[in-house]
C-alpha cells in the first residue's frame, strides 16, 4: 500500500519549529495544522500565517489541511461570528497553499433527539458551503463524538444533502460512538476524501493504529485515496517512569512518558501497517 502521510504535528510540540523536526524525522511530508505556537489555526493572522508558510517552505513541507474547530460549537450557540472567523480562514487556506479545511457538524445538547436540529444543522452547513463556494477549497466533514455527524447513518444524512462536503474518515470517533467502523466504510466510502488514523478499544481508549478494534488494516486495503492523517491522540504520562519502576502498578502499554514519544509511537504504528 503507497500513501502519503500528513500529521497534526501539534501532538509532537507547540512549537511550529518544534513540529517540523518531529515531522521531518518520521518523514512526514504534510501537516494538518491545528496548533502553531499555542494558537489555534482559526486564530492565526494573516502575517502569521505567511510566516508559517516560509517556515514550512524552507523545510519542503505542505499543508495538507486546516484542522480547525469549525462546526465544534453547541447548536444553540451564536453562529454569526462562528461564520465570521470561517471566512477569514479561507485567506489563511490561501495563504498556507490548502485547498482542505476540516470542519464538524456541531454539538447537539445532552439527552435530546439529533432529529430536532436536522433542520438547522443543514441550514448551516449549507451557510459554510456557500461562503466557500469559489474559493477552490474542499470542505471535509469528521465523524466526531457528540455532534450531530456522529455515526455512520447521519454522517450519511450529511453528505447525501451536500455531495461537495467531503467525508473525513476517523475510526476511533466512531468506536467512541459506539459505531462499527466496517459498517460505516460501507455507507460513506464514496465520500472519503481522506483519514485520521486512530485507533480504540472497545472502552473508548486510544491507542496506536492496529492494537484496536478499528478494522484499520481492513479500512485501508478499501480505501481509494493516498492521504492519511496521523492523530495519536495517545495517553502521556509524565510519572511513567516511576510507575515503570515499581513492579506491583499495572501500566497502560499505551502510556508514553512525553508528547514526542507518544507521535513517534503513532507513526511507526502506522507504518507497521502499510509496509
Amino acid at each position: 500500500m503507497k500513501f502519503q502521510l500528513a500529521a497534526f504535528a501539534d501532538e509532537a510540540d507547540s512549537k511550529l519549529t518544534n513540529q517540523i523536526t518531529a515531522m521531518t524525522e518520521n518523514g512526514i511530508s504534510y501537516l494538518e495544522i491545528r496548533g502553531v505556537d499555542g494558537e489555534n489555526i482559526a486564530d492565526i493572522s494573516a502575517q502569521k500565517a505567511r510566516e508559517i508558510r516560509m517556515q514550512l517552505d524552507a523545510s519542503s513541507l505542505k499543508v495538507w489541511s486546516l484542522g480547525s474547530p469549525f462546526g465544534k460549537i453547541g447548536i444553540k450557540d451564536d453562529f454569526a461570528p462562528h461564520l465570521e472567523t470561517f471566512k477569514r480562514s479561507l485567506e489563511i487556506a490561501d495563504i498556507l497553499g490548502t485547498k482542505h479545511i476540516r470542519m464538524f457538524s456541531f454539538y447537539i445538547p445532552q439527552n435530546e433527539d439529533c432529529g430536532k436540529y436536522t433542520d438547522k444543522v443543514m441550514s448551516r452547513l449549507e451557510q459554510f458551503l456557500s461562503a466557500a463556494k469559489g474559493s477552490d477549497v474542499i470542505l471535509c466533514h469528521e465523524n466526531e463524538k457528540d455532534i450531530y455527524g456522529d455515526i455512520a447513518s447521519r454522517c450519511l444524512e450529511i453528505h447525501q444533502n451536500f455531495p461537495t462536503l467531503k467525508a473525513i474518515f476517523d475510526p476511533a470517533n466512531f468506536i467512541q460512538c459506539g459505531q462499527d467502523t466496517m459498517e460505516a466504510w460501507e455507507l460513506l466510502a464514496p465520500y472519503v476524501e481522506y483519514m485520521h488514523i486512530k485507533d480504540a478499544l472497545a472502552d473508548g481508549s486510544v491507542v496506536p493504529a492496529g492494537k484496536g478494534i478499528g478494522n484499520i488494516p481492513y479500512l485501508l486495503s478499501e480505501y481509494k485515496g493516498n492521504v492519511l492523517t496521523i492523530e495519536p491522540h495517545l495517553s502521556v504520562f509524565d510519572g511513567l517512569a516511576q510507575l515503570e519502576a515499581d513492579k506491583k502498578t499495572a501500566i497502560n502499554p499505551y502510556s508514553y512518558p512525553d508528547n514526542r514519544t507518544a507521535f513517534d509511537a503513532a507513526v511507526n504504528a502506522l507504518k507497521e501497517i502499510i509496509v
